[in-house]
């Protein structure tokens, strides 16, 4: 296209004779072609701003309350859940039937790498059975101890589960703690036994151990192969005849329950809602029980695997509301929702996810604290169940201590900062909450408290402070074949552990139950399990609260030096090992000097543990070719005085990526 450099009109044939000449004569500028990039972007933006008009809104008051079924698939890891989902949305008619249905509710990159379910996602299948059309909610949730806060805050939306277990490996621990979350809630169990395809899947004894740990008779059992999709739909028939619709009354004022959220940039907090009462639709006015803000709603629907914009949301359904909420703290996962001037009494909402590990959390460069800031707050939002606080070290600079439900939860958090927004940083090695008991009342008044949580070792009181150390517990519940027993008793002895029980669930297995020092098992016995049983045993633990311990504050010293980030809080009989390793890792890692470096772990005023770094040495008898022998040991003398001077004066300033060799996590153990 061409424009007229000058002013004026032209018009028909005269213009494009006029066209011609000029851009002959160069009075004709070109007007720039859009870019490819520009085109594409501009083809985006409105896809986004119009697909929610384009998208045809579903009318979901023809689901009456009696023809709804909310329910969770739960299972210890790898039984088969997201393979039982992915076959009920093919079965429904939901998504398409092709092969590369694998895993289609893990939507995260880290979910697919690794196999794993990390988040609970929601989908809302319509479903003919008899005659009737039914509206069925599915959650799938994770199977990983660390992530059972996700299985017990989809329970709340649920009227009844699909506990999911593997014909060939029979009930796990995690199998055993998910049971239990379910019983407690008073919700309808039905027994999947999966798997029944592979070579050795024994089901009748899966059967008896279900009957005989879970008291569920065993012809309630559906026996299915998730993978080829054998006897799902019996499945189905049975989520219809054996859930119960959920208790709730359409004329009521609206209620909601928020179990869930995520965070797009573009429409802010998308919150997955369960509703209890009354209805709600594009439009209202909304207010959050936590904050007392109002919002108004942009968008309601349904997740149907992806958002389905609705007219209404009723009473007894599940799923997603959009109304404007920007800020990170606005979105409680728990909060009550209700119509503004309609107060309701709110919801019980959930207990506060217990972290169980802190790390700290640096970055790699000072410059990026503001994005890694920004991006730990956006991830937060998708994942309440971290907690955060400000830390700054003298090493690292300025960072954070995160609390999280395990070490798996700790590094999913990290991969997903690196794959979900490319931050990179130093995760320092993982700790557990201690609790100290205060002496005197001038310090509970400083400190306005009793009992002082330290969740960061370099803040711990000293002994003369307190009256006595109080360490988490967690009670382990180890499934073993019994030919392993003795060598898992041996590992949870030398772990400190008290044993609580032992039964055997078939003439194989056995499940033995623990007392474990939460310190003990965070970082590396579930690999030390798993390799002693040749990867047959299986792990689960819950909180037990704190027990009394002798617990000693570690401090580790170059030349008589303390260094305040390696402190390390570690029990009396530890102390020795632990700090024996840490100095030789410092050793390792330390640059030579002109002089010794001594790197010793001491407790109080004893040293437990020392390594020494050998200095450079010049050959200050170099020139020396024979000649009396006097003269060499007043060369060397004199040499001993020096290096015993720049020691006295010498300081000793640890680089980065050694900090970073000794805190972070050890992989290798």
């Amino acid at each position: 296209m061409w424009t007229p450099v000058g002013r004026g009109r032209w018009h028909g044939r005269a213009l494009t004779v006029w066209a011609a000449a000029a851009a002959h004569r160069g009075l004709l500028e070109p007007r720039p072609t859009p870019t490819r990039e520009a085109a594409a972007k501009s083809r985006t933006l409105d896809r986004l701003y119009s697909s929610a008009d384009r998208k045809e809104k579903i009318d979901l008051s023809r689901f009456s309350v009696e023809n709804i079924r909310n329910f969770s698939i739960i299972a210890h890891v790898d039984h088969g859940k997201s393979t039982l989902a992915d076959r009920l949305l093919e079965l429904t008619g939901t998504i398409d039937k092709t092969k590369n249905n694998k895993q289609v509710l893990d939507k995260l990159q880290v979910e697919r790498e690794r196999g794993i379910t990390v988040k609970a996602q929601t989908a809302s299948l319509f479903y003919n059975c008899e005659g009737k059309q039914y509206l069925l909610n599915l959650i799938d949730t994770p199977g990983h101890v660390d992530f059972s806060y996700e299985v017990s805050r989809s329970l709340s939306a649920c009227q009844g589960v699909l506990l999911v277990v593997d014909a060939n490996e029979g009930i796990q621990a995690q199998t055993v703690a998910n049971f239990f979350l379910a019983f407690e809630a008073q919700l309808s169990i039905i027994p999947v036994i999966n798997k029944v395809d592979l070579k050795n899947a024994d089901p009748e004894r899966v059967e008896k151990q279900i009957e005989k740990v879970f008291d569920i008779p065993s012809d309630e059992c559906i026996k299915i192969s998730a993978k080829l999709g054998t006897n799902v739909e019996r499945v189905l028939q049975a989520v219809i005849e054996r859930i119960p619709p959920p208790k709730v009354h359409r004329k009521n004022p609206f209620k909601a329950l928020v179990f869930d959220s995520t965070f797009d940039q573009y429409r802010g907090v998308i919150a997955n809602v369960a509703l209890f009462d009354g209805v709600v639709s594009k439009g209202d006015k909304i207010v959050s029980a936590h904050t007392k803000k109002t919002y108004e709603v942009n968008e309601v629907g349904v997740l149907n695997p992806n958002e389905q914009p609705a007219h209404k949301l009723y009473a007894g359904q599940v799923g997603y509301l959009i109304a404007g909420m920007k800020d990170v703290t606005e979105a409680q996962i728990g909060d009550t929702l209700y119509l503004h001037k309609q107060p309701v009494e709110p919801l019980p909402g959930f207990k506060s996810a217990k972290p169980m590990v802190f790390a700290g959390m640096y970055p790699i460069d000072q410059s990026e604290y503001n994005n890694l800031k920004s991006a730990v707050e956006k991830l937060t939002i998708n994942d309440s169940s971290v907690t955060v606080h400000r830390d700054s070290s003298l090493a690292l600079g300025a960072g954070w201590r995160l609390g999280f439900l395990g070490l798996l939860h700790m590094e999913v958090f990290n991969q997903r900062l690196e794959q979900e927004y490319n931050a990179s940083v130093i995760l320092t090695t993982p700790t557990v909450p201690y609790k100290a008991v205060l002496s005197s009342a001038k310090l509970i008044k400083e400190y306005r408290e009793k009992e002082i949580t330290i969740i960061n070792p370099a803040q711990f009181p000293d002994k003369s402070k307190v009256t006595e150390y109080l360490e988490p517990v967690v009670l382990g519940t180890i499934i073993t074949p019994d030919e392993y027993t003795g060598k898992v008793m041996m590992l949870c002895q030398a772990r400190r552990a008290v044993q609580k029980n032992m039964m055997y669930i078939d003439q194989n297995r056995v499940m033995l139950k623990y007392l474990f020092p939460l310190n003990e098992i965070v970082v590396d016995f579930y690999d030390s399990l798993k390799s002693l049983s040749s990867g047959y045993a299986s792990f689960d633990y819950e909180d037990a609260g704190y027990q009394t311990a002798e617990l000693v504050k570690m401090d580790i010293l170059l030349n008589g030096n303390p260094v305040e980030e390696l402190v390390t809080i570690v029990h009396k009989d530890k102390a020795h090992s632990v700090g024996k390793a840490i100095c030789e890792r410092l050793k390792d890692s330390l640059p030579r000097q002109l002089f010794e470096i001594a790197i010793q772990a001491a407790v109080g005023s004893k040293i437990i543990a020392r390594e020494t770094v050998k200095a450079y040495r010049k050959n200050v008898l170099a020139k020396c070719y024979g000649g009396d022998i006097t003269r060499k040991m007043k060369l060397l003398k004199r040499q001993a005085e020096g290096k015993k001077k720049l020691r006295k004066i010498g300081n000793i300033e640890v680089p980065k990526d050694a900090f970073i060799k000794v805190l972070k996590t050890q992989c290798d153990k």
